[in-house]
């Protein structure tokens, strides 16, 4: 059984920083969901300066690709995807398989 983790990249709409609530919701809701190994967010703390456009990142691993596929229409994925959908003017999402 291989892991999946499941990256979000947001671009803030007119750069107002929504990260602090974003990483609330994030750690509230998320981490209640079966499958669900880990929540990791929040800008970047790179000195690099490549993060292009984008303000915020969210790294969720799941179990396995069945818990995946469960997160995405699951309640406690509902409110953080209504935030993010509402509050972004650009999002990524980029799932790679572990195994």
């Amino acid at each position: 059984m291989s892991g999946i983790t499941h990256v979000v990249l947001v671009q803030w709409t007119d750069r107002a920083d929504r990260s602090a609530e974003a990483d609330g919701l994030s750690r509230e809701h998320l981490t209640r969901i079966d499958g669900v190994v880990s929540v990791v967010s929040g800008p970047s703390v790179s000195p690099e300066g490549k993060e292009g456009a984008y303000d915020w990142m969210l790294v969720v691993r799941f179990r396995d690709r069945a818990a995946l596929e469960g997160y995405l229409p699951h309640e406690e994925h509902q409110p953080v995807a209504t935030f993010i959908g509402g509050a972004a003017s650009d999002v990524v999402v980029f799932d790679v398989d572990e195994g």
